[in-house]
């Protein structure tokens, strides 16, 4: 069986027009000619390639590099191998990300499961469900009463559209997710095996155990949106759950009723958000982040990984440890709780 290739670039590009594209600088327009017609990291490279590299800390690939032309900030340019093209930018990594966008324009976006145009007769639709013209739903889809699904939207195989729910224009609803209760906006990508919409965890305590509390809310999922591979989503209680425009979610992340996400946020895997937190815009947070219920994330914020949050945190500041503190004090814990740890070294000498 031949190796398969699944993406293939749209073709090559010179070096020159590489830094036209990105407004990186090239150290010697000699080597503006050269063509790249691929992308790899910088410790692997190859004939063709295009690579990048961001500041010192991460110029140890250099030593060996193979590759045709690489993206640097200027404090590496120097450590870069004779005949390799070094184009200079403050952010490489960025410059490097439109060049593989434009070179590799199928991997930018996931596509359906099994390549059907229009409606496949094997999904399930119903009659007062309404479906614009230029959507895909492939196979095994189900769309139940009275939903929308928006022009260019793709609805992936196996895929569960609850009643009522709006999904907007050029979206993506990958295979086995649902999506229930909710309204979504334009531009949304949504993985395999997403949940969205789904009872938020709603108990009250009583003398025969934990009962159920109504989940009568919804969710609101803005404009370009991405929301990683089983992560999921739970509906309102009483309001609604809302995520705000261009936040993009990892796989794996769990965000409970009410929850209100700002713009532009980065939420990375295994985080957990419990109910009613609200995350301002523009707010990072590591692998592993779990915040208590009722917090308030100030917008700009960054948060370590494996953090544990049970207090508020201001805007613009960088917490980290578990209870979660302010990163400078948290690493002056750490630096102190080691050196408890290692104890003082042994005195004196052999009492033979």
């Amino acid at each position: 069986m031949t190796d398969p290739v699944f993406f293939v670039p749209s073709r090559r590009y010179s070096v020159g027009e590489v830094a036209g594209l990105t407004g990186a600088t090239l150290a010697d327009p000699k080597h503006s000619e050269i063509a790249i017609s691929t992308i790899a990291a910088a410790s692997s490279g190859g004939d063709g390639a295009l690579v990048f590299v961001d500041g010192k800390r991460n110029a140890a690939p250099l030593k060996s590099l193979h590759a045709a032309a690489v993206l640097c900030t200027a404090d590496v340019a120097d450590l870069v191998p004779d005949g390799i093209a070094i184009l200079v930018s403050p952010r490489p990594q960025q410059a490097f990300a439109r060049i593989g966008r434009l070179l590799y324009p199928d991997a930018e976006r996931p596509v359906g499961v099994s390549g059907e145009t229009g409606i496949s007769p094997f999904a399930h639709i119903d009659p007062t469900a309404h479906v614009e013209a230029g959507a895909v739903i492939e196979a095994g889809v189900v769309i139940g009463p009275n939903a929308a699904v928006g022009a260019g939207t793709v609805v992936s195989a196996n895929a569960v559209i609850g009643r009522s729910t709006q999904i907007g224009r050029d979206c993506y609803v990958g295979p086995h997710s649902s999506i229930q209760y909710a309204l979504v906006g334009n531009g949304v990508i949504i993985h395999a095996g997403a949940r969205i919409g789904q009872d938020g965890f709603g108990f009250a305590g009583g003398a025969r155990g934990p009962e159920r509390i109504p989940q009568i809310g919804r969710v609101i999922i803005q404009d370009n949106v991405e929301i990683g591979a089983n992560s999921t989503v739970d509906r309102g209680a009483m309001s609604d759950t809302i995520i705000g425009e261009n936040t993009k979610i990892d796989n794996l992340v769990q965000i409970a009723h009410n929850v209100r996400i700002g713009r532009n946020c980065v939420i990375a895997g295994l985080s957990g958000i419990s109910g009613s937190v609200v995350v301002g815009d523009n707010v990072m947070m590591g692998g592993g982040v779990g915040l208590a219920d009722h917090l308030s994330i100030g917008s700009g914020a960054q948060l370590a990984a494996r953090s544990g949050l049970m207090h508020d945190v201001p805007a613009g500041e960088v917490w980290a440890g578990f209870p979660a503190k302010p990163m400078k004090l948290a690493m002056r814990e750490f630096a102190l709780i080691r050196k408890m740890a290692i104890g003082k070294p042994k005195g004196g000498g052999s009492s033979d």
